[in-house]
């Protein structure tokens, strides 16, 4: 497991439990299982930790629309993963 995605791994699990050692694949797949039952489940929860994670509120209405052949858990995960993504780079690029 490379820097970037050990650092991606531990400010997802502030939101979300992972183990430590976890591909990128395997974050996507329970990042999508997660938002799936928040969609279910709590709603409320979901917002609260995509407002934390500064995702885009615009941007992720516009991704939904756009790719409405996608289940909009797997949308959402990719738009939170890409924003931590982000943060990450931002990190690297400051310290």
């Amino acid at each position: 497991m490379n820097n970037d995605s050990k650092a991606l791994s531990l400010i997802i699990a502030k939101d979300f439990e992972l183990e430590e050692s976890i591909t990128e694949a395997e974050l996507r797949l329970k990042m999508v299982q997660a938002f799936t039952y928040l969609l279910d489940n709590d709603i409320s929860r979901m917002m609260n930790i995509l407002y934390r994670a500064d995702v885009d509120e615009e941007k992720l209405k516009s991704l939904l629309i756009s790719a409405s052949e996608l289940p909009s858990a797997e949308v959402i995960a990719d738009a939170y993963i890409q924003r931590q993504k982000q943060k990450v780079e931002t990190w690297k690029k400051y310290s």
